[in-house]
């Protein structure tokens, strides 16, 4: 009789601890379907604990709802630990290899994120977020390797103990920055049934008046209010804020809505619904408003998109909206697509774990195409990390600004981070001078580029001038002065990340003087060039192409050494052995004169000369019988300088009429 009592009372103590689950379930069921995942989850894993861990499939299936609940309020370390715990219990839902496999990865844990991948591909093979959540297991590790220029710091100054994210610039100068927040300051007392923490709230930080952030403070006015506001945005001329604002219901959920607000001196307006869709379940959040203020841009789970969270875009007429589409392919995909944010330059950027990346939402830039297609790529690392990353805004077109990230934080909170690109500067420095002579600061450079570029440079007084270049343009430069043949150049730009600098010379030939033609060589006692003249030679036949109506003598020269008549018969074959080589190359010969002088015309000392050979005088001329005065080194070096060929211009009408 005593052992019978003992099993009735076991019976009983099973069947109300049954009765009490059940119940809790039931509680849990009711708080997922409103949305109020914090509360679930808690329901949830008081059941978990209540349940008898003989009981394997309740036991999965509780484990399960739990994690479910963690991942939706990103309490990433909570749900990963529930999934393993359903998977343990066998739970019959393949969609738990998934959900495991994304918490792994965005861990680090690359081995077993691949394993549970593999066993969820093995019930939906063709799951592209799956399959590239397996490639992205091989795939980061590299790119973690291999980081980008982008300088990523954490914003102490903007974050608090609780989430910060979707932070936003909201005036023409920079200085004013709009931040979703769930802190303390945060309007209301509750704690949302959603995410166990205050409803969050628009904060505004600004740059004092030596430009530094301030601390962000709550907003005064009828922006905030009890509900949720967040993620706000722009038009162009910052007057107007769109915002996400999520509203509660005891009874039923209640769907994210896009709302407006206008901005007066400093105040803001109280928020108004904006009429995009008369569906009052679809959800609509993520504002963006394209640089043009033609289009607003959000996210939304409407029927007709591609997957979850699709971005969507609707034309703005005044205060109404028309011509709702979804963006479409490649940016969109069977995954989520959020936090849709612009560059004034017109790239879209937005996080998804659609596409292939490091685990979590990656950050995405789609640039538009000619054709109107959009060309998806993914930032890479630091930019995006094994967590959360999204929500960008750009100090106007630099490539630097603030976006938020969960990276490193156990708890899952939110937090503002800083970007920068460093500039890549590609600088061309240049001069222009007269041919063996000095600077020209009196000439012009005129620079066309592929890009669209056509600007004209004035040198300095040293006849320097320094530009800017982009990196992968082509250039085409042409060094002009009035009394001097131009001189063009080309080059490319590297496309290289890195700094660069490049130099270019423009020296350009007399139209009045004689133009000494530097490296030109002879065979000895002969009118045959050796190879070595080719490269001089070709500068030349460039010179003659780049200036089309020039006519020219080619004069050649000789010491005095030797009988005058060979030197004039040797020199007159030099100059038509040069001149049979310019035609070779293409130059048409009624361009060109060939005179040999011999040693009938002996170089005039130059200022530049005096300054190469400090024993000559500017004004001195280099005959036989002021040679034959000097050191045997020095008369050396004065015959070599008399040993030369030139040109001079004839004419500059050459085809002209």
């Amino acid at each position: 009789m005593h052992t019978k009592c003992h099993i009735w009372s076991f019976i009983l103590l099973l069947l109300l601890t049954s009765c009490g689950t059940e119940s809790i379930v039931r509680k849990a069921e009711q708080s997922y379907a409103l949305g109020e995942y914090h509360a679930a989850a808690a329901l949830y894993k008081k059941a978990y604990a209540k349940t008898d861990s003989k009981d394997k499939t309740r036991r999965g299936e509780r484990a399960f709802m739990t994690a479910e609940c963690y991942r939706r309020i990103g309490m990433d370390a909570k749900a990963l630990a529930s999934y393993l715990n359903a998977l343990r219990y066998g739970c019959p839902d393949s969609v738990a290899y998934k959900h495991t496999a994304a918490l792994q990865l965005q861990k680090g844990d690359y081995k077993a994120a691949a394993q549970n991948y593999n066993t969820y591909l093995t019930y939906q093979p063709t799951d592209t977020a799956a399959i590239n959540g397996l490639k992205a297991c091989a795939t980061a590790p590299l790119w973690r390797k291999s980081p980008t220029r982008f300088v990523v710091k954490k914003a102490t100054l903007f974050n608090s103990r609780r989430s910060e994210y979707s932070p936003m610039y909201g005036s023409e100068g920079y200085d004013q920055l709009f931040i979703t927040s769930t802190r303390d300051k945060a309007l209301g007392d509750d704690k949302s049934l959603i995410t166990g923490v205050k409803a969050p709230d628009i904060f505004l930080a600004v740059k004092d008046e030596k430009g530094n952030w301030q601390k962000p403070e709550a907003i005064e006015g009828e922006l905030n209010s009890e509900f949720e506001e967040g993620a706000c945005a722009f038009t162009p001329d910052f007057k107007t804020m769109y915002l996400t604002r999520c509203t509660m219901d005891s009874e039923s959920p209640r769907p994210a809505q896009i709302y407006k607000s206008t901005r007066s001196d400093a105040a803001w307006s109280a928020p108004t619904l904006c009429d995009i869709m008369k569906d009052s379940i679809t959800s609509l959040a993520h504002p963006a408003v394209s640089p043009d203020g033609r289009w607003l841009y959000f996210v939304s789970d409407m029927a007709g998109g591609l997957g979850g969270l699709d971005i969507w875009r609707a034309s703005i007429d005044g205060d109404s909206f028309a011509w709702i589409e979804n963006v479409g392919s490649p940016i969109n995909t069977q995954g989520d697509e959020m936090f849709p944010t612009f560059r004034p330059n017109g790239e879209l950027y937005f996080s998804s774990d659609g596409h292939q990346g490091l685990g979590g939402l990656d950050i995405y830039c789609a640039t538009p195409t000619v054709e109107g297609i959009w060309t998806v790529t993914n930032l890479m690392a630091p930019m995006n990390s094994t967590g959360d990353d999204f929500g960008m805004t750009f100090e106007g077109e630099r490539m630097r600004g603030f976006f938020s990230s969960n990276r490193g934080d156990a708890r899952g909170w939110d937090h503002i981070y800083s970007f920068d690109l460093p500039e890549t500067v590609h600088t061309l420095t240049g001069w222009i001078y007269e041919k063996d002579g000095y600077e020209l600061p009196e000439g012009t450079i005129y620079l066309i580029g592929n890009d669209g570029t056509n600007e004209k440079l004035s040198p300095k007084t040293d006849g320097s001038f320094t530009k800017r270049v982009t990196p992968g343009v082509s250039y085409v430069l042409l060094g002009s002065c009035k009394g001097y043949l131009n001189h063009m150049q080309e080059f490319t730009a590297d496309s290289t990340e890195q700094d660069r600098d490049y130099t270019l010379q423009f020296p350009l030939a007399s139209i009045t003087r004689p133009v000494l033609i530097d490296n030109i060589f002879y065979e000895f006692d002969s009118a045959t060039l050796t190879d070595s003249s080719v490269v001089a030679l070709d500068v030349l036949v460039r010179l003659l192409t780049d200036n089309p109506n020039v006519v020219i003598e080619l004069g050649a020269h000789c010491d005095y050494k030797g009988r005058d008549t060979y030197n004039e018969r040797l020199s007159q074959r030099r100059a038509e052995s040069v001149v049979a080589h310019l035609i070779a190359k293409g130059i048409d010969a009624k361009r060109l004169v060939a005179k040999g002088y011999g040693e009938t015309v002996p170089k005039v000392v130059t200022k530049k000369m005096a300054e190469r050979h400090p024993f000559m005088k500017e004004g001195d001329t280099l005959t036989e019988e002021y040679i034959t005065t000097l050191p045997e080194e020095q008369q050396e070096i004065c015959n070599a300088e008399n040993r030369r060929t030139e040109f001079r211009v004839l004419r500059t009408t050459y085809g002209l009429f």
